[in-house]
């Protein structure tokens, strides 16, 4: 299992860490922010493939900042995929 901690920009949480095995999300924990919407993505993208999360969350955008909590976790999920390359 790979874990990783991820220092977010641009947003309101802080880090985001990240439990992988086999390419599947293990677990997801963003470390402040808005607790409930966090909890919930976690939640959501626990057992997905990473690319499929990548896919669906990235270029989100939270009040026009040009990022978000999940265009983060997306950020974090790329960072793991051009390490393994």
């Amino acid at each position: 299992m790979e874990n990783i901690v991820f220092k977010t920009r641009g947003t309101c949480s802080r880090q985001i860490n990240v439990s992988i095995e086999d390419g599947i999300i293990k677990s997801v924990k963003f470390n402040s922010g808005c607790d409930g919407s966090l909890q919930g993505i976690s939640h959501l993208v626990e057992g997905m493939s990473v690319e499929d999360v990548i896919n669906r969350l990235k270029g989100i955008n939270c009040q026009g900042r040009g990022t978000s909590c999940p265009d983060q976790l997306a950020k974090a999920l790329e960072s793991i995929i051009q390490k393994a390359v």
